[in-house]
Order: structure tokens, then C-alpha cells, then sequence
């Protein structure tokens, strides 16, 4: 990479997934792969997080790398403008809270919700936790048949968008709160359009992003729907996936 040489992005937003995306199985960013994401950053390309994950998980990520730019967390529910500035949090009723509760206490494996507080699994959940501010609840079992059964419960109740960023997880938040919608409300924030954006993602929880970005780009590791419906596959997580990604659609390099 010449980091000298002045190249036009075709992008104006890179949109990073995290786990099994930005971060290795190691739950680290690689050093080829913060070279591309500083350099795109040096073009004036904004680089932000469309992760699952709440700003307790994702924190440190954001100050590794040094960004500045906005941040969709939580699958949508949790937007950020930059660093200590927010912008938006959506947060699940109370009640219903207490109902995904009972139904994962009672049939899961195990849970975890995510507060402004804390983010907390089932063995740490106290009956204090109800009176706190959910933006998103999981549920996880080794059962598909029981998740399915569980997912097909929950959609019936018709207010809860439900996704997973694993085949043993599913993801919970108010319905129509997506990493779509996070995205495309910073693009707003910034005078963006969907065209903008490429976004890299492996899991059902990337599906609505990839395909209403302007290229949507799916891991090699990812899930096989999500390489069915991406624009493009690049390498895998553990393989710079990202930083090639970045260097030939972003700044078309071979």
C-alpha cells in the first residue's frame, strides 16, 4: 500500500460488523487490517461498527482504533454520534421483558440482556434487573427446534424484531430497530445515502444492512444465506477479510 498516493474511495461509509467480521476468532483486529482502516479514515472515509454487540463490548474496539465517527450498537437499538455524544436509544417495555424473561427462564439455556447499566447473563439476573431499561434481550439454546419454537412465540406477540448473530442465539429488540435502520439513520446524521455505504457482515443479523447498502459484503466464514444474498464475499475473519474488502472495493485495488 502506497499511503502517500492520494486514491478516490468509491465508498463514503464502511459499516463494520464485528464478531466473526472485524474481530478474528481471537476477538482481535489485526494489524493489516487497522493499516486499511486508517488509511480509508486518512481519505476521508468514515468507518463505523454495525455490531450486535453494546457499548460495554464494543468500547474498547471504538478506542483501538481511535474513531471519531458515529456508532450503531445493539443491532440498531443504541446509536451513537461519536465518543460520549448520544444520539438515540430504543428501549424494550418493561413487561414485555418480564414475559421474554419467563419464556427463556422456563425453555432456554441460558439468556442476557443489555442495559444501559450492565450487560447481564441469567446466572447475575436479580429481580432488581426489572426495573431497569432494556435495549436488547438474548436467548440461547443448542435446541434449533426449541429456538424456533421460541422465535415463532415471540414473533406472534407482533411488537419485537428477532435475530440472531449465531445459529445457537437469537437477538431481541423492538420491531423495526435493525442494524438497517441504525445505518441509515447515520447516514441521515451525515448527508449519506444508502448508495454510500458498503457494509461487511456473517450473520442473519447483517442481512437487512447488506442488502440495502450500496455493496453489501459478505465473510467467507459467514452464514450461507448471507453469502447467497451479499453483493460480493471476501476473505475470511481470520484471513484480513475486512482489509481486502477495503482495498479492492473501496479504493479498487488489485
Amino acid at each position: 500500500m502506497n499511503t502517500v498516493q492520494q486514491v478516490k474511495a468509491k465508498y463514503k461509509l464502511i459499516a463494520l460488523d464485528l464478531d466473526g467480521t472485524l474481530l478474528t476468532d481471537e476477538k482481535c483486529i489485526t494489524e493489516e487490517t487497522k493499516k486499511w482502516l486508517q488509511y480509508a479514515v486518512d481519505q476521508g472515509v468514515k468507518v463505523m461498527f454495525s455490531t450486535g454487540r453494546g457499548l460495554q463490548t464494543a468500547q474498547g474496539f471504538w478506542d483501538e482504533l481511535g474513531l471519531d465517527s458515529p456508532m450503531v450498537l445493539l443491532n440498531g437499538a443504541e446509536i451513537w454520534e461519536g465518543p460520549g455524544k448520544l444520539k438515540k436509544r430504543i428501549f424494550l417495555p418493561r413487561d414485555t421483558v418480564r414475559q421474554m424473561h419467563a419464556v427463556a427462564a422456563e425453555r432456554a439455556e441460558w439468556y442476557w440482556g443489555y442495559s444501559v447499566e450492565s450487560l447481564t447473563g441469567d446466572k447475575d439476573w436479580t429481580p432488581e434487573m426489572f426495573e431497569r431499561d432494556w435495549m436488547k434481550f438474548g436467548i440461547g439454546s443448542h435446541d434449533q427446534q426449541k429456538l424456533a419454537e421460541i422465535k415463532e412465540e415471540l414473533l406472534r406477540w407482533g411488537a419485537l424484531e428477532v435475530t440472531r448473530s449465531a445459529p445457537t442465539n437469537m437477538e431481541i429488540s423492538v420491531r423495526g430497530t435493525t442494524k438497517e435502520s441504525g445505518v441509515r439513520e447515520v447516514c441521515q446524521m451525515l448527508g449519506f445515502s444508502m448508495s454510500d455505504v458498503i457494509a461487511m457482515g456473517d450473520s442473519d443479523n447483517d442481512a437487512r444492512l447488506l442488502k440495502a447498502a450500496g455493496l453489501g459484503v459478505a465473510m467467507a466464514n459467514g452464514e450461507e444465506h448471507i453469502k447467497s444474498i451479499a453483493d460480493v464475499i471476501t476473505a475470511t475473519n481470520n484471513e484480513d477479510g475486512v482489509a481486502q474488502a477495503i482495498r479492492k472495493y473501496v479504493f479498487q485495488m488489485e
